[in-house]
Order: structure tokens, then C-alpha cells, then sequence
């Protein structure tokens, strides 16, 4: 748990920190950061030339699917996945089975992950019991468990009065609310977005005001308890508006995208692709310029992957049966630096997104390199060049849209408090 990372660019926004330096850690924690620093007997040292050095990458968004449907992920491969893709810390969502909905299941998740895994993994509870949307899960027993969030992932809170309820516990309990933003009603029989593409391939389409709506619901609820709220995975045009006048007015809203929202359109559906199924699903080009220019502008404060693995017995199906979700840990890192590569983001904004905002916005003490911390430490090889290949990913699934994508750049070595944990 003593090492040197020598000559790497280092990226850490919370210090405003951009330049060529060591990192020394001793005892899982950061020691110093400097030039010219000079190893102990018997650290490790790792050569950094060429790559960046940052906080170690946060998804605040994945299904690890540990207990109950370890056939699709395990928090074992999950976190390999995880390390394998530069994440050192993951949130994953409560719908489980059982449900995140009690101290048990929380406590299970946590004590598995710190004595197999290869990441942090940070627990989010469910808002209802069972994810029924009737009664309120018991938010300070999820908190004290380890919960860092409550949420219905996977379902929205269909009832306003019980959301508003929801809103009003978490405050006082010191829990944060992640809304999953989708007015049922307007989906119906819906597979993919509503529109060109999903007329001229005959699949019922999900229009996208039935995630406004739910937003603009969410995002009033937030205003009028003044609660704090988190959308989930945004993929519209409309909900980055109406979060963004929001965040004006001074309402506590955040939100997060995923890689897909801002890389592909409905139009990788074509072919009948179940591995572009997923939901909210792949939207137009217009919806895809809106969330780049809400990650631009900050509307938008993190990209997390929203990381759904299933069994291929779940995908090799008909679309309409097919499962939602997709496999994201893996190849968020390259995808989200084309960002930089494009002029949209600054290296020091792609690190704030991917790792100082999760950990702010959910208070996970994680997401910086000051003198210290916790040694959670990803390097990132900008230049690496590989294809994304099935039999390559640590995921216990391979359910990608990005299967046999050549693409530029990956985490050359994951530090977990001073463990390196994968390399490249």
C-alpha cells in the first residue's frame, strides 16, 4: 500500500491542480505530491510519463445485481469491471433480490465488496419498500446501514404526494433522492424513442415528454419542500432545459448522463439491435447536441454509466422482449474522453464530472489527491488504442453496443487506498 506514480500529468480539480508531478502514498493514503520526489525503500514505483494521474474515476450509477441475479454480475466481477475501466468507487442500485430496502441487504453488499471486491462499492437504498411505490422505505435504518441514496432506479415514484414525502424524510434524514424521471402513462407498450426511426422500422416508440414530464414533476417537488434531488440518467433535450432553468431559479437539482446518451442515436437500434435497448432509450441528434451542451455549460454535473448487465439469454431475444440495459463500465472512459478530444470539455472538467461532483453530490469523502486522502488514484493512458472485444471484458456480460469499437484511450493502472488493483 506504498507507492511512487512518477512524472504523470496530475488532474485534480478540487485543488486546481494540472501539472507534471510525483505522487507518493504510504499507508493507503497521499503522502505528497511534487516534483522530484524520491522513493522509500522498498515502495513500488510506477512510471507515469505520457499519462494523466487523477482522483480515482466515481460511477454514481450502476446495477451490480448482487444478491439475488449473480448470473449477470457479481459484486466480484462488477468491481473488476470497475477497476478494469479506472472506476475506484461505485454506487450501485438498490433493484436487487431482495431489494436494497433494509439494513441487511445494505450491510451484505458492503462487508462482500470490502473483503472481494476490487472498488469501493456504495450502496443506494430504495425509496419504497420492494420498489412498489406504495410506503416509504426506512431511510435513516439505510442510512445508518451505509446507504448513500435512496432511490426506485429502475421504476419512477408514480405517486407525487408519496414522492413529496420522499423528499421531505430524506432532508431531515441527511439522504439524498435520485429520481428516475418517466411518466408510465405516456410510455405504454413504447421499446425505443418515438420518432423517425421507430416508425420506419416498426417499433413502438417512447415519446420523449414522458421523461419531461417526469422531471419537471420532480424538479418542482424538489422546489416547493426545498429538498435536494438527483435526475438519473438524462437523455432528452427537454429535461436538460428544464433542469437547467432550474438550477437558475436556485432549486438543489443535479443530474447525470451516461457515455451512450452522448455518443449514439435511436438510429444504432436498426438491425434490431437489443443491445441498444435500453431506458430511457437512445434518442434523435438534437436530443444528443442537448446533452453535450448541458455538459458544457454544467447543467448536466456527472456522466455515470448506468451499468445494466444481462444474460445473453436475456438480449439474443425479439426487441420487444428483450431486457433494457447495457454493460458501461468498461468503455465510459474512452467515450467520454472523444469529449475532450472534440473541444466540448477540458480535461479538468471531464475530471470533475467523472469523479470530485459524484463524490460532492453524494458526500462520499472520495474524488480528490490532497495530502491525506484516501489513495483512490486512477492513471489514464490517453494514447492507448484497443477494440472492444466480448472475450476481453471483465463483465460477467457482454451486452455492449460498443462491441467491436476501435477506441482511444483507458486506464493504464486503478489504485484502490494504495492498492493497485488492475493494470494495462
Amino acid at each position: 500500500m506504498n507507492l511512487l506514480i512518477k512524472g504523470g500529468r496530475v488532474i485534480d480539480p478540487s485543488q486546481k491542480l494540472d501539472d507534471t508531478l510525483d505522487l507518493l502514498v504510504e499507508n493507503g493514503l497521499v503522502k505528497e505530491i511534487g516534483k522530484g520526489l524520491s522513493a522509500p525503500v522498498g515502495v513500488e514505483t510506477i512510471d507515469a510519463a505520457g499519462k494523466y494521474v487523477v482522483p480515482g474515476l466515481i460511477d454514481m450509477h450502476v446495477h451490480l445485481r448482487d444478491p439475488g441475479l449473480e448470473y449477470k454480475e457479481d459484486i466480484v466481477s462488477g468491481t473488476r469491471a470497475a477497476a478494469a475501466g479506472g472506476f475506484t468507487s461505485v454506487c450501485c442500485m438498490p433493484n436487487t433480490k431482495p431489494v436494497i430496502d433494509n439494513k441487511a441487504v445494505a450491510s451484505y453488499i458492503i462487508n462482500k465488496a470490502k473483503a472481494e471486491g476490487f472498488a469501493n462499492v456504495f450502496p443506494v437504498g430504495s425509496i419504497t419498500y420492494g420498489l412498489n411505490g406504495e410506503r416509504l422505505s426506512e431511510m435513516g435504518e439505510l442510512k445508518e446501514a451505509g446507504c448513500v441514496a435512496v432511490s426506485d432506479d429502475g421504476r419512477p415514484v408514480n405517486n407525487p404526494e408519496l414522492m413529496r414525502r420522499a423528499l421531505e424524510y430524506a432532508r431531515g434524514m441527511g439522504i439524498l433522492v435520485i429520481t428516475h424521471a418517466e411518466e408510465l402513462s405516456l410510455v405504454g407498450e413504447g421499446v425505443m424513442n418515438e420518432g423517425f426511426t421507430s416508425t420506419e422500422i416498426g417499433l413502438k416508440g417512447i415519446p420523449r415528454i414522458a421523461e419531461d414530464i417526469a422531471t419537471a414533476r420532480d424538479v418542482m417537488l424538489a422546489e416547493y419542500t426545498r429538498s435536494p434531488i438527483h435526475i438519473a440518467h438524462v437523455s432528452t433535450a427537454g429535461s436538460v432545459r428544464i433542469i437547467r432553468e432550474a438550477k437558475a431559479r436556485g432549486v438543489q437539482v443535479t443530474c447525470e448522463t451516461a457515455p451512450h446518451y452522448f455518443t449514439l442515436t435511436d438510429d444504432a437500434v436498426r438491425g434490431y439491435n437489443t443491445n441498444a435497448k435500453m431506458n430511457p432509450p437512445l434518442r434523435e441528434a438534437a436530443d444528443v447536441a442537448a446533452i453535450k451542451a448541458g455538459l458544457q455549460d454544467g447543467t448536466i454535473d456527472a456522466i455515470a454509466t448506468d451499468h445494466a448487465p444481462h444474460h445473453l439469454d436475456e438480449k439474443d431475444v425479439e426487441f420487444d422482449a428483450a431486457m433494457n440495459g447495457i454493460i458501461g463500465l468498461e468503455t465510459s472512459l474512452p467515450l467520454s474522453l472523444k469529449l475532450v478530444e472534440e473541444g466540448l470539455l477540458t480535461l479538468d472538467q471531464l475530471i470533475e464530472k467523472m469523479s470530485c461532483n459524484p463524490s460532492n453530490i453524494l458526500g462520499l469523502q472520495r474524488g480528490t489527491l490532497r495530502a491525506g486522502s484516501v489513495a483512490d488514484i486512477t492513471v489514464i493512458d490517453p494514447a492507448a488504442q484497443w477494440t472492444v472485444d466480448r472475450d476481453a471484458l471483465a463483465s460477467k456480460s457482454q451486452n455492449s453496443p460498443f462491441l467491436g469499437w476501435s477506441v482511444t484511450g483507458a486506464a493504464a493502472c486503478t489504485v484502490l487506498a494504495g492498492r493497485v488493483v488492475s493494470t494495462r
